[in-house]
Parts: structure tokens; sequence; C-alpha cells
């Protein structure tokens, strides 16, 4: 698993070397869309080439959260506009399971919506597993599109900026990145489940 994250890895920073912060937008878009493509691939190999000089972090970032966003709203729109009966319908087949979405799945980021509300719209942006999906219910429940666009706007830019950080810092040295690269990923898994918990309890309270 960690050859193929590298391996993938490697893939991106040629794309994102080429085209430079329209690719990092294109590939984000995707990542949060209904498409299973992890985004520690997508930032993490952008920060790089901004330590090494060859792109500028804070644009990386910028590309980033607008890509996180357009892939936000693709799915917001085409559960809002298809309804709830078609998406399951569309998850239950195969195309849509070679991408990993379930009708299980779907099922799992509405419970997640309904039991948190709006700002599960923001919680939801820093779980894996939850991510790409959590704007489907959102869609479903035609939920305000302002509030839609802040609270993932604010869950992914959170998130985009932990990983430029943690890319840029590792850009100095790529054995490094390549070889903690698994440890990145969980750490960052850590970090959104203690952040979540302590929403979790605030809002309770």
């Amino acid at each position: 698993m960690e050859f193929f994250l590298i391996t993938i890895a490697s893939w991106v920073t040629s794309i994102i070397d080429k085209i430079g912060y329209l690719g990092v937008l294109v590939l984000m878009t995707i990542e949060s869309s209904f498409i299973p493509f992890p985004s520690e691939v997508v930032i993490l190999p952008a920060a790089y080439l901004a330590q090494q000089g060859k792109m500028n972090i804070y644009l990386v970032v910028i590309a980033g959260i607008i890509g996180s966003i357009l892939g936000a709203l693709i799915n917001y729109y085409l559960a809002s506009t298809l309804g709830r009966k078609i998406i399951y319908t569309l998850a239950d087949k195969r195309f849509f399971k070679f991408l990993l979405i379930t009708p299980e799945k779907v099922n799992k980021a509405e419970k997640y919506f309904l039991k948190y509300g709006n700002i599960s719209t923001l919680i939801g942006r820093l779980v894996v597993g939850v991510r790409q999906l959590i704007s489907i219910p959102a869609g479903f429940s035609k939920m305000k599109l302002s509030s839609f666009i802040f609270y993932t706007t604010l869950g992914s830019s959170i998130w985009v900026v932990i990983l430029a950080v943690f890319g840029y810092s590792f850009g100095s040295n790529q054995e490094q990145l390549e070889k903690y690269y698994s440890e990145i990923s969980w750490f960052f898994v850590i970090l959104a489940v203690i952040f979540i918990a302590y929403l979790i309890i605030k809002k309770k309270k």
C-alpha cells in the first residue's frame, strides 16, 4: 500500500510539475467529487515542489481549496438535482461500486449529516471515507447554498493547509517524505478524529 501511494504521488508530482496550479485545482476537484482520489497525493507533492522553488505555496493552498469546493459543489448539485432515489440507484450500479461508492457509504454519509446537521459539511471534510460523500446528503436536503459553501470552505481550508504545511516541511528531504508517507497520512487521520471529537463535545455542551 505504501509503495502504491508513493507511485501515485510520483505520478501526480510529474503532472503538477507540468501544468502547475491548474493541475492542483483539477486533481483536487476530482478528489472532492465522487471519484476516489486521496488529497494527500495531490497537496503533499505540490507543497514539495513549492519548497523546491518551482511553485508558490500560497497559490498551491488556494488552488487546493478552490478545487475542493468545486468538487463538493458537483456532488451537491447532482444530489439536489437527481434526488435521493436516483442517487441510491446509481450507487448500486457496478460502475459506481468500482469507484468505491455504494448505497451503504451514501447511507453512512446521510446518517452523519442528519446527526450533526449543517456543521457536518465542515467536520466531514476532515473524515476519511466521508469527505467526498458528505456533500450528497447536503444536496438531498437542499441545504442553503451559502451555508454549504461556508462550511465546506472552512473544512477544506483546514485540511489543505495541514497537508501543505507537512509537504512543505518535508520538501527539503524527499527521502524522508517517501519514508514517512504512510505515517504522515495516519497522523492526518488521528488529527481529524481529535478535531471532530472536540467539535462534537463543544456542540453537545
